[in-house]
């Protein structure tokens, strides 16, 4: 069973890793193999969110008023390179998303830190905004909380710590200590635009000052030639240990330029441990859309997980899914391997 604890400080980014093999005294090695089955039927619409990737956002695809579909299969394998020589921290992740295809360099960025409490790191990273965090390894269910075929590319615009969807190169300057930190990342545009040439801003704040309590505000501009093409991202999430019970909070604000009109997302999330092995987690969650006659995307989620071994541990979800007047089920079971 996940590390509740250790999951929510590293939604922070104030751990690198909970685990890892250590091959020398500068180098450690870490990584998951996670395969599922996937069955979802119902009302999808003209459109439905295609099982695939871990998650089950793989992609839309044209399907009829009602449809049943199913999938099994690897959804992801990540291998991560972890380095430490002096004060420069390096990390390298390599991974497959799509099943068994191709491999790539998801992350890739070096970090230098003072004593002070100030590092700066550059190279290839995921945003540090929102509360589930950029892989299966830290999440509590096997879907993640935000979907819909209204925005183009919903998922990805809320669901902010996905990692597999939101990627940049960029530089962060960042200071932590025991009570809060607070990091500003100068990423490069994610248009291939060349009027482009600005950079967007991420700026990310966490207070950890209160045991067993996390708090994170952030906040995301993306620089576009055409303010028309701009989005605005506020993102708060707060989350605490209660014994066996985590609960966590989330709201998340989206301001699309072109039409000058605000969209939000929310997630409420309660995960008890029943005991030292068995747990549950329940979610309730949506997000507005600004097509499809502004319909919301709304999900029920309840997803009982079991730690088989320390470090093969299984997922079974079932999920409700509104999206405007189309309703569909999705079932699926999730076996993850972490060393």
């Amino acid at each position: 069973m996940k590390n509740k604890l250790l999951a929510t400080i590293a939604a922070f980014g104030l751990v690198g890793s909970a685990s890892a093999i250590e091959i020398n005294d500068n180098l450690s090695i870490n990584g998951f193999i996670d395969g599922s089955y996937q069955y979802s039927d119902g009302d999808l619409g003209t459109t439905v969110n295609s099982p695939g990737a871990a998650g089950g956002n793989a992609g839309t695809a044209a399907a009829p008023d009602s449809v049943k579909d199913q999938a099994l299969g690897v959804d992801e394998v990540e291998l991560n390179f972890i380095t430490n020589v002096g004060d420069v921290d390096g990390v390298i992740n390599l991974d497959s998303h799509d099943g068994l295809g191709g491999v790539e360099v998801e992350q890739a960025h070096i970090t230098y830190s003072m004593d002070s409490g100030v590092s700066f790191t550059l190279g290839k990273y995921g945003s540090a905004l929102g509360f589930e965090r950029e892989d299966p390894t830290s999440l509590y269910t096997f879907s993640r909380a935000y979907g819909g075929s209204g925005i183009a590319g919903a998922d990805q615009l809320f669901n902010l710590g996905d990692v597999d969807n939101n990627v940049v190169e960029g530089f962060t300057v960042a200071y932590s200590n025991d009570i809060f930190s607070l990091g500003a990342s100068f990423e490069n545009a994610l248009s291939t635009d060349a009027e482009d040439d600005d950079l967007n801003l991420e700026v990310a704040i966490a207070y950890t000052g209160i045991e067993n309590v996390s708090l994170g505000l952030g906040y995301y501009f993306d620089n576009q030639a055409d303010t028309n093409d701009e989005i605005d991202i506020l993102n708060v999430h707060a989350s605490a240990l209660l014994g066996k019970l985590l609960v966590a909070v989330e709201y998340t604000e989206l301001n699309r330029g072109g039409d000058n009109s605000d969209l939000d997302g929310y997630l409420f999330l309660a995960d008890y441990d029943i005991t030292d092995k068995l747990g549950i987690a329940v979610r309730v969650s949506g997000n507005e859309q600004d097509t499809n006659n502004g319909q919301d995307y709304d999900k029920l989620t309840i997803a009982p997980n079991y730690a088989i071994t320390d470090s093969l541990g299984a997922i079974i979800e079932y999920s409700d899914i509104d999206e405007g007047t189309a309703d569909h089920n999705l079932f699926a079971v999730e076996l993850l391997y972490t060393f």
